[in-house]
């Protein structure tokens, strides 16, 4: 089968393997695991931020660094199509006590413009306290769109004047990163915590990462603590983290490659409409809305020919380019996809 379901279904190769029975570990909730702490200066550094803690998954990184730039009873800016609104099951209600202000971004930027409408009066008892943006880069349900940093920019400085902190969900920051040509650290810098995952492209088996000032970090470890989340010997998986960051950041670029032809094959494709020029990364939403079948056909349909993908709602359908998908195979998605729609 070809799955291209997600960047997350990877497995380790036999050089990451290698690499996790290698690992030196210790007691992380001591402080004393050589290969989780080697991870954390790494990444650390790489962002430009003060101190960053290992965490077991993205959804946990954002859970995590919003309660720690936040008080319940607060409210956070985001883009309506975030993955933190729609796929981290409320955690932030339940969790951190705080309720999300949802704006309708352009390919999931957010403009300053937006934000500031949406903050609240402080002297209005009526209102929550606005107290956090928030920033998904790369967008996941945008497909994979890299957010402008110039946006950015402007955002920061609006939070700066209104009291804000602000949070990237960088997930697939890595991915911007190569697309765009500026770093992780340049993108971070306009951000009190970023969380970047090593489960997506990557493709670690698990893990993720939160940086930040050093304050924040240990009211994150605390918030870590709080929700169970503490980890003994877990340099094993930080082991798989460190490889994929000294080895598997270049070869993104052959994932976002993969993901431009194949989009452009299903532009040509009768009751296909994708535009290629708005694929930035690995990850291809296309709409069938003008086919005969729906998006639940499309995946059943294309399972039969050996290729797997997920559909977003009824007429879109989600494909994502990862390390375990190579050229050959896009050829014979793109042969599948073509039998399907010309049949």
């Amino acid at each position: 089968m070809i799955d291209l379901r997600s960047d997350t279904i990877t497995k380790p190769t036999d050089a990451m393997r290698k690499a996790i029975y290698e690992a030196e570990v210790g007691d992380d909730v001591f402080g004393e695991d050589p290969t989780v702490n080697r991870l954390q200066e790494m990444v650390a550094s790489m962002l430009g931020k003060q101190k960053a803690i290992y965490v077991s998954s993205g959804t946990m990184g954002n859970l995590l660094a919003i309660k720690a730039n936040t008080n319940p009873g607060d409210e956070v800016i985001l883009d309506a199509q975030s993955h933190i609104f729609y796929y981290e099951a409320a955690g932030t209600a339940a969790i951190c006590g705080v309720q999300l202000n949802l704006v309708n971004g352009k390919r999931g930027s957010i403009t300053k413009e937006q934000v500031e409408e949406k903050i609240r009066d402080l002297g209005n008892p009526h209102f929550p306290v606005t107290s956090l943006v928030s920033v998904e880069n790369t967008h996941n349900r945008w497909g994979g769109v890299v957010i402008p940093i110039d946006e950015i920019k402007r955002i920061r400085e609006l939070a700066d004047e209104r009291g804000l902190k602000m949070h990237m969900d960088g997930a697939r920051l890595l991915n911007a990163q190569v697309a765009s040509g500026i770093s992780a650290g340049e993108f971070a810098k306009y951000f009190d915590t970023v969380a970047i995952c090593f489960s997506k492209g990557l493709g670690a088996p698990m893990g993720s990462m939160i940086a930040a000032d050093a304050e924040t970090i240990d009211r994150v470890r605390r918030a870590r603590k709080m929700i169970g989340g503490g980890q003994r010997q877990v340099g094993i998986a930080a082991a798989a983290a460190l490889y994929a960051i000294e080895n598997n950041v270049d070869r993104l670029v052959d994932d976002h490659d993969n993901a431009k032809r194949l989009a452009k094959a299903l532009s040509i494709l009768p009751g296909v409409e994708v535009n290629p020029d708005e694929v930035d990364t690995n990850i291809v939403y296309f709409d069938v809305t003008k086919s005969p079948m729906s998006a639940i056909d499309v995946m059943v349909k294309m399972s039969e020919q050996g290729v797997l993908m997920l559909p977003l709602d009824e007429n879109r359908v989600r494909v994502v380019t990862h390390l375990g998908v190579d050229g050959n195979d896009i050829d014979k998605a793109i042969e599948a996809f073509s039998e399907v729609f010309t049949e």
